[in-house]
């Protein structure tokens, strides 16, 4: 099997047979084919098994402390790949890199996590950060603690993004009271929000194209036009 992968890649693996690989880069010696199988079975897709918590996969016979260190590690090297793509170029303009992060960073979360991207005047990433996590069905976002960290990082702009674990990038009514909060919050201090997104399983959505980035904006603007000289 390696050297099938080493002459051709992927091409003609079945997902049970790129499991296999895995399991076998900690025990080469073993025969994981049944136990591979099983685990695509239990999981129902190959994401679905990158995706799995450790204990989860120990469920399955032959998947043990050890051996899952291949599974484990593919995942983390995806994101840290991923994550040096998206932050050497601008995530404004290179979207698809932003998105492949984020999916690869967030999706498979059975908790809602919160995550910032600084970023400098230049839209350049400063840093990375998971923020909040949360429970089942929510995080509790505290705008007070975005507008802090982002000034600690000198942040001209920031981008928003937390996951649904249901796998519907659907905004709730809450994630639309929060990104109002964000906005005024960021606003108020001079750091500008390009983007909000939602990430579901195999999608995603866009406050930002959406319109609910700039219409919140011009609502602040009115606000604040509402307490400027003369209108005290």
């Amino acid at each position: 099997m390696r050297e099938r992968f080493l002459s051709a890649g992927l091409a003609g693996f079945q997902d049970y047979e790129v499991i296999e690989l895995l399991l076998t880069l900690a025990t080469p010696r073993r025969d994981c084919k049944q136990t591979a199988k099983e685990a695509l079975q239990k999981f129902q897709s190959l994401p679905a098994v990158l995706d799995a918590a450790e204990e989860e996969l120990c469920t399955v016979t032959g998947i043990g402390p050890k051996n899952l260190f291949g599974i484990k590690l593919v995942k983390a090297v995806a994101e840290r790949y991923h994550e040096g793509r998206m932050t050497a170029a601008d995530p404004l303009q290179n979207s698809g890199e932003l998105f492949a992060y984020l999916q690869q960073s967030m999706s498979g979360r059975d908790r809602e996590c919160f995550k910032v991207l600084y970023l400098d005047a230049k839209n350049r990433v400063l840093k990375v950060e998971d923020l909040f996590e949360g429970t089942l069905t929510a995080s509790s976002v505290y705008p007070r603690e975005v507008v802090k960290n982002a000034l600690n990082q000198r942040a001209a702009a920031v981008i928003f993004a937390h996951n649904h674990p249901s796998g519907d990038p659907e905004p709730s009514s809450a994630d639309f009271a929060v990104t109002r909060q964000l906005l005024y919050a960021c606003m108020i201090t001079g750091i500008t929000v390009h983007e909000h997104l939602v990430i579901g399983r195999q999608n995603y959505f866009s406050f930002a194209d959406s319109g609910h980035i700039s219409r919140i904006s011009r609502e602040f603007s009115e606000d604040m036009g509402k307490w400027g000289p003369g209108n005290e």
